[in-house]
């Protein structure tokens, strides 16, 4: 990132901080006898990290480790005699998580005060929906519990946490963010283990029983921690930011690469256990591909997130497209046995898993664009891109496959049923790097 983009963005807060801390000296009857948390670092802040990071991996870490699920919903009953529509489950709740920002953000600036309350509900709705899961007998009631009310829950706890973190964090906004998103991998090295032992030993709906248990007995002490570190009236009394940025092309070029990106993304999570298995191999090793592609992303997300502090957006953006998209192409469609396999795994979690560390970034060049730019509002624009993305896998990957264009037309991976969907995810792993062309254009 170049030293400008930091700049507006550093003077922006920077001019929140004073407001509220003008607000504090004002009512303190004998003068000041309070001063605001430190930023971007200090006890305070490293403590709503921490708790930003467990969060991160309670809310994300369980549909990103669906593929556990697509395999066993596909192979048991009541679901494997009509198997239509299990892929939609699991990015319905990723798609629903990004995309409801777009509503919620304007509340969150209208009544800041509720976006600090709202967080206590979250778990609990996540834990209702997936005991209102484990009753399912059909795959429409788990896209509408597991999918949707589960996506409902984890929104309205995790949004709060990352406007807050725009607050504690400012000159190491991109570290911070990478340390968040790496809760994800962390989660996803564990969760698919977790689920594969439970699945296996105890069915869905008591797996799906003993995770909301989970969810609730963790998150409960840390939702304290997940605070504001400017004072609340501050941020409801500070002038209302508009909409400029949806007229920027930066905006816009960001935006689209993010959700092409985001198309093809999700997929080898959901299918890499599924296609491990018609290879032959069994349950336990498709658990531990998707196991290696979230322990990469753990390791990206850090190291994306200092590279994006250092170095223009687009660059990381162009790095981490190539390297997805070379890894489809040359190990997961060549593939045939168990090494090449891992080796894939193992690149398109680092490369594609650190694609969500360059939203930092976007951050900055946005806001250099617009200085006025909201970033609740921001962050639901860009996670909506996101969305978008992630919904639409669901669907367009089910429709590759029931069509095998290119089954027995090919070699290794690319002659197996999942040879079109092999291409269909490289092509938009490189296409995301649109955004890079239009910097070399002056539009970004």
């Amino acid at each position: 990132m170049d030293s400008t983009s930091g700049i507006a963005l550093n003077d922006l807060s920077t001019n929140r901080e004073e407001l509220a801390q003008d607000l504090i000296e004002v009512s303190a009857p004998h003068g000041p006898e309070f001063s605001l948390p430190q930023a971007d670092g200090g006890k305070d802040a490293w403590l709503f990290l921490a708790a930003c990071f467990v969060i991160e991996a309670l809310v994300w870490g369980f549909p990103f480790s669906f593929g556990v699920f697509q395999e066993y919903y596909s192979t048991h009953e009541p679901f494997a005699s009509n198997p239509s529509g299990i892929a939609v489950i699991g990015t319905t709740a990723t798609g629903i998580m990004y995309m409801i920002g777009v509503p919620l953000a304007p509340v969150y600036n209208k009544w800041p005060h509720f976006a600090n309350m709202s967080k206590y509900a979250g778990p609990p709705i996540m834990a209702a929906s997936l005991i209102g899961a484990s009753f399912a007998n059909e795959v429409k009631y788990l896209i509408l519990t597991q999918g949707a009310l589960y996506a409902i829950g984890g929104s309205i706890v995790y949004l709060p946490a990352l406007i807050f973190l725009d607050e504690w964090f400012v000159r190491r906004k991109g570290l911070a963010y990478g340390i968040m998103w790496a809760g994800t991998g962390v989660a996803g090295l564990i969760i698919p283990f977790t689920m594969n032992i439970l699945l296996g030993r105890y069915g869905f709906r008591t797996t799906l029983r003993i995770w909301a248990v989970v969810i609730v007995a963790i998150s409960s002490p840390l939702i304290y921690f997940l605070r504001p570190r400017l004072p609340i009236s501050s941020v409801s009394n500070s002038p209302r930011r508009g909409l400029g940025f949806l007229q920027t092309s930066a905006f816009w070029f960001l935006s689209i690469g993010l959700a092409i990106q985001s198309l093809g993304y999700f997929i080898p999570g959901i299918y890499l256990p599924t296609f491990a298995r018609s290879l032959g191999l069994s349950p336990t090793i498709g658990t531990m591909l998707l196991a290696l592609i979230n322990a990469a992303g753990v390791v990206s997300n850090v190291g994306m997130g200092m590279l994006v502090d250092r170095v223009h957006v687009t660059t990381v953006i162009l790095l981490c497209s190539v390297g997805a998209a070379m890894s489809i192409f040359l190990f997961w469609g060549l593939s045939s046995s168990l090494p090449l396999l891992c080796i894939f795994s193992i690149l398109y979690g680092f490369f594609a898993g650190g694609f969500g560390s360059t939203n930092a970034g976007f951050f900055k060049v946005v806001k250099q664009r617009d200085e006025t730019t909201d970033m609740g509002t921001l962050i639901a624009f860009i996670c909506a891109a996101r969305g978008i993305g992630a919904i639409a896998s669901g669907p367009v990957s089910e429709a590759f496959l029931a069509g095998q264009h290119w089954q027995d037309k090919a070699e290794m991976g690319y002659k197996s049923e999942f040879g079109s969907l092999i291409v269909f995810t490289g092509v938009t792993a490189a296409v995301a790097a649109v955004s890079f062309v239009g910097r070399r254009l002056g539009w970004v």
